[in-house]
């Protein structure tokens, strides 16, 4: 078998970005986040998504705090779950192992479970004083 490419180009990260959320707005549990509460206008939303991957794997690790807020003004409108980020998780990694395979692909998976961790740390002390 061919060794998978690599998420070490604007072109594959923009491709994995399009089959994570294409599985995810597929998703029983996650799609309600994102079509439901957010009311996410996915074509808007995709080009940050892919300019926050790209600076994360091909530039600068810089984890922009202004990204909790919206993720907490979702929450707030409906509680996410330690399934819930178990699940996004999970998909995640699964896009990153059928297409991609190398130190950018095990950075992005390292990163997706710090995010989760953090969103999670974070979004459950929200909840506990909410």
């Amino acid at each position: 078998a061919m060794p998978k490419p690599d998420l070490d180009s604007p072109e594959r990260i923009e491709q994995f970005v399009d089959a994570f959320y294409g599985k995810m707005l597929k998703d029983e549990r996650l799609a309600p986040f994102f079509l439901d509460v957010a009311k996410i206008d996915v074509r808007e939303h995709f080009p940050r998504i892919r300019a926050y991957w790209e600076k994360l794997l091909l530039g600068h690790n810089h984890y922009h705090r202004h990204t909790m807020n919206i993720h907490r003004a979702v929450h707030r409108q409906a509680p996410m779950v330690e399934a819930d980020f178990a699940q996004w998780l999970a998909l995640f990694t699964a896009t990153v192992d059928e297409s991609y395979s190398g130190e950018k692909a095990e950075r992005a998976k390292d990163v997706a479970a710090h995010i989760v961790a953090n969103m999670e740390r974070s979004l459950g002390a929200a909840a506990r004083e909410g």
